[in-house]
């Protein structure tokens, strides 16, 4: 296997963990601050493929479409947190999980009432298409590079707002000790929406930014969701560090696994054996690697030891 076959590899590993952590940063914060399970977090994801889609067909431009699918995804969210979640933070985890399940089924057949089920497609912009050589002479589309760096911006946006604002003050304090925090004049319902109407749009603009490499259809966000769970019980729920590095553990497991484990079951099996088990294997490696990691340490890479 040529080196520059596994630095690609090593390259859309890393694409697709950073746009993972996009979509496991808000999931982490929204159960770290609030404790809630949100399995409708992948609904969101959906909603901002959709409304990009829909906004770079009728403008032609791919950049208010990132705006757009930020925007619907955060009101979303908001709406979301302030008819559903806030009866839900005090009542039982499955509870939750009902209630959020159920707006995934809303949220689908909501979708599908609007846009139809045929998918959508997201043109990538004319700026940012075709292939771009990188040191060493590997050609990688340009669009991917694109958003590995976007993903690192929003990466760093989102550690200098938990890090050095007042608000991420808050909301890292309401991770902590909430009951406090509105004993010093907190609005706590107002940070709860904040909070999740932020993870809301991290969602939504991950979803526009995949759209634009894979279809746009109703049930995208599930799979997504999937992984999303697996990145933040790696890293540990609630810390922004940990989504990161477990968002790029799970992204280069996945790709590399791929491709590498049949490769090295051909060393020792009959070919289409090999192809066989290594990709079931392959599929595996993530759950794998999430077990191995709380083994180690139950409460996740950067997790709070209860």
């Amino acid at each position: 296997m040529s080196s520059l076959l596994i630095a690609e590899q090593v390259l859309n590993g890393l694409q697709s963990g950073i746009m993972l952590f996009l979509m496991a940063a808000g999931l982490t914060l929204i159960f770290g601050v609030m404790g809630l399970i949100n399995l409708a977090h992948g609904s969101l994801y959906m909603i901002g493929a959709f409304a990009a889609a829909a906004v770079a067909g009728a403008t032609g431009s791919f950049l208010l479409a990132l705006v757009a699918a930020l925007i619907a995804a955060a009101c979303a969210g908001a709406i979301v947190e302030m008819v559903v979640i806030r009866r839900l933070y005090h009542a039982p985890h499955l509870d939750q999980v009902l209630a959020t399940f159920a707006l995934i089924l809303i949220f689908s057949e909501g979708t599908r009432w609007v846009f139809g089920s045929f998918p959508l497609f997201l043109d990538i912009p004319e700026a940012l298409s075709g292939p771009v050589t990188l040191p060493g002479g590997i050609q990688y589309p340009l669009y991917r590079l694109a958003l590995i760096g976007a993903g690192l911006a929003v990466a760093a946006g989102l550690w200098f707002l938990t890090a050095r604002t007042r608000i991420g003050i808050q909301i890292r304090a309401g991770e902590n000790d909430r009951e406090m925090i509105a004993a010093l004049g907190v609005d706590i319902s107002k940070l709860y929406t904040l909070v999740f109407a932020l993870g809301a749009g991290l969602a939504g603009l991950a979803g526009a930014l995949v759209g634009a490499i894979q279809s746009v259809q109703v049930g995208m966000g599930e799979p997504v969701l999937i992984l999303a769970f697996v990145v933040i019980v790696i890293g540990g729920i609630g810390s922004i560090k940990g989504a990161f590095i477990g968002a790029l553990l799970v992204g280069l497991t996945d790709t590399l696994g791929g491709i590498f484990l049949p490769e090295l079951f051909k060393l020792f099996m009959a070919p289409d054996a090999a192809t066989q088990t290594g990709s079931a294997l392959a599929s595996m490696a993530i759950y794998i690697l999430m077990s191995l990691v709380l083994i180690w340490r139950p409460s996740g890479l950067f997790g709070v030891r209860l």
